[in-house]
């Protein structure tokens, strides 16, 4: 008689996907028949293959990579293949979902950790009276929660790999996973935390796959990204179809870079009678003075200034940053004399009352002194500038904000008027959400004008923020003139291109002519359409597929 050890041996070494009884070994008896099957099932089980340290340090070093790549470094090329780690020690987990949520949960912790660096710049803030442990414990922990909530997207979407595509054809995998790393960015775009989609790792350096956001915004281009990486990950665990797959992400690369061409190729026209000369101040008053009386007098000698020189080299309007007056909107506009006498419209950034709250708000200052618009802005930041689910939370977290008062958020459905027709306007965060400036574009917006603060960040921050900016100018086709208060101030075109962006930490005023627009790109008319598209085809593609699996 065989031994058991002997059975399970011989049994190893037989072909898996050709294991049968008639191929088992003839000497065993039928005594042992029970056995023998429960050894064949046991041996064709999915077992997943163990992860070695080292493949761990890749997965987070990927994520490191990516975390680099966006503004200012701005090496866009490696977004393409920053993903291949992750997908292939997902897919070597061979459907065990807790260990693919650690290898997403790594990844995630490199990328966003990385790219949100900049976050430790809110210390200090012994100005506000916290005494220095206080104020860097304060400027830690709001960087890794944030870096933890946006980890959470790989982290999902390495679960959902491991559950639900496993199993399925190669070609139906990389669809779904796809959809599915789209789907979790635009839930992240609908929550108030948001600033790291990986579209943003092409901005602004490369302008020919960003002109795919005028087609369904930043979805198109995370779902190039996502889909490129997919094909390399796929060619390289796959042994039959390697070079197939890869084929397919090298032209799709190609195909896509040449869809974004013709777009970008497109010329744009400047009619005259459509021009608009707008002066942007760069205030440049950091936020430790800011409130007091050496910051408030700074303030005023500099936005005065700028708006009486500007309004002498001709320009039609001046924009001043968000928070450019860090006071409660009184009788008459800040600068109201200088205003009454150079008789010039000015987009002033202050604090405007409502309903025992206030806004921060863009208010479009007439020459006579009237508020002919006023925009509030929309995305304020969570902590910051209010505290969510206030009710449950307020007597938990205090603010980490100057402000006395708390902040109203604006309407998402506002529409922003200026003597020249209406405008798209956004306040600092608003820039990072693409919908608030698709849906102004849709009702009538002709040109964009963003007001921000971005102190006290250092210049890696104003480079993300300057890079969100170009994508919403290219998703909406739109001009944008852009102020801050201590930098990148800037000028772009519907292209993306920059046509003059300001040195940081500088006071510094700028007269720069855009042109309004009334075009309509297939994002602005239709919205978010792709994504979808794009979950529908997965589920037609995949779901035939994984009911057989289940059988």
């Amino acid at each position: 008689m065989v031994c058991l050890d002997d059975m399970r041996s011989q049994i190893r070494f037989l072909p898996l996907k050709k294991l049968n009884q008639d191929k088992l070994p003839a000497d065993l008896t039928a005594s042992f028949g029970t056995r023998v099957r429960h050894l064949v099932q046991e041996q064709l089980k999915l077992k997943p293959h163990p992860i070695a340290l080292g493949e761990w340090g890749l997965v987070f070093a990927s994520g490191l990579v990516m975390g680099i790549i966006p503004a200012p470094v701005e090496a866009w090329w490696l977004a393409w293949i920053a993903l291949v780690p992750l997908w292939i020690t997902v897919k070597r987990t061979q459907g065990n979902i807790w260990r693919a949520m650690r290898l997403g949960f790594i990844w995630g912790l490199g990328y966003q950790g990385i790219a949100l660096s900049w976050l430790t710049g809110l210390h200090p803030m012994t100005w506000m009276g916290l005494s220095w442990w206080t104020s860097i414990t304060i400027a830690v922990v709001c960087w890794l929660f944030v870096t933890v909530y946006g980890a959470l997207i790989a982290t999902l979407w390495a679960g959902w790999m491991a559950w639900v595509t496993i199993q399925l054809p190669i070609y139906s995998r990389i669809l779904a996973g796809t959809a599915a790393w789209t789907g979790l960015e635009w839930l992240w775009t609908q929550s108030p935390l948001w600033w790291t989609p990986i579209s943003y790792t092409q901005s602004p350096a490369n302008l020919v796959i960003l002109h795919l956001g005028r087609l369904s915004g930043p979805t198109v281009i995370v779902a190039a990204l996502v889909m490129v990486n997919g094909c390399f990950a796929e060619s390289w665990s796959t042994l039959r179809h390697r070079w197939r797959y890869r084929s397919i992400a090298i032209a799709l690369f190609i195909t896509l870079h040449l869809l974004g061409w013709v777009l970008y190729a497109q010329p744009l026209t400047a009619d005259q009678d459509t021009a608009l000369t707008i002066g942007i101040v760069q205030g440049n008053i950091p936020t430790r003075i800011k409130l007091f009386k050496q910051g408030l007098a700074l303030g005023k000698k500099n936005y005065e200034s700028a708006y009486r020189q500007l309004a002498d080299q001709g320009v039609d309007a001046v924009l001043t940053p968000e928070g450019a007056f860090p006071f409660l909107w009184q009788d008459q506009p800040p600068l109201a004399a200088a205003i009454q006498e150079k008789q010039v419209v000015v987009w002033l950034g202050s604090f405007m009352p409502e309903n025992h709250r206030i806004t921060q708000s863009l208010i479009t200052v007439l020459p006579d002194g009237s508020v002919f618009s006023r925009y509030n802005k929309i995305k304020l930041v969570p902590l910051g500038e209010y505290i969510p689910f206030e009710p449950l939370l307020g007597q938990l977290f205090g603010r980490l904000t100057p402000v006395s008062a708390q902040m109203n958020l604006g309407n998402p459905n506002q529409q922003f008027l200026t003597p020249w027709g209406p405008a798209i306007a956004g306040i600092c965060f608003d820039s990072v959400f693409p919908q608030l400036f698709q849906m102004q574009a849709a009702r009538g917006g002709e040109f964009i004008l963003t007001a921000s603060n971005n102190d006290p960040y250092n210049t890696r921050m104003m480079a993300q923020h300057h890079a969100h900016d170009v994508m919403r100018a290219i998703e909406t086709d739109r001009w944008v003139a852009r102020s801050t208060n201590t930098g990148y101030s800037g000028v772009i075109n519907p292209h993306g291109e920059t046509l003059w962006r300001s040195a940081p930490q500088t006071f510094v005023f700028h007269a720069a002519t855009v042109y309004r627009r009334q075009t309509q790109t297939l994002y602005v008319q239709w919205g978010n359409w792709f994504l979808p598209s794009l979950i529908g085809l997965s589920l037609i593609a995949g779901v035939p597929s994984f009911i057989q699996t289940r059988k």
